[in-house]
C-alpha cells in the first residue's frame, strides 16, 4: 500500500540571486558588437564579390572583341594575298 502512493517532490529553492546570472548590460553590448560586426563583414564581402564580377564580365568582353578584331585583320590579310589555283606556276604566258 505504501508503493501506491506518491512520494512529494521538494520544490527546488534558489540559491543565487537571479540578478548574478544574467548578461547584463555588458553581454547586451557584446551581442550588439557581434552582430554590427557580422553585418558588415557580410557587406564587405557582398561588395568585393560583385567587384570580382564585373572585372570578369570586363575581361571577357575585351576577349571578344580582341578576337574580333583579330579575326578581321585575319580575312583583310587574306583578302590581299593572290589566290593561286592548282597547275598554276604564276607565270603568264600567253
Amino acid at each position: 500500500m505504501l508503493a501506491l502512493t506518491e512520494t512529494p517532490m521538494p520544490t527546488p529553492t534558489m540559491t543565487v540571486a537571479p540578478e548574478a546570472v544574467t548578461p547584463g548590460f555588458v553581454g547586451f553590448a557584446v551581442i550588439v558588437f557581434i552582430v554590427i560586426a557580422v553585418i558588415l563583414l557580410i557587406w564587405d564581402m557582398n561588395r568585393r564579390i560583385r567587384r570580382v564580377r564585373y572585372r570578369e564580365e570586363v575581361r571577357e568582353e575585351l576577349d571578344a572583341e580582341e578576337a574580333a578584331r583579330a579575326a578581321d585583320e585575319a580575312t583583310e590579310t587574306d583578302a590581299d594575298l593572290p589566290i593561286v589555283r592548282e597547275g598554276d606556276d604564276g607565270d603568264e604566258r600567253t
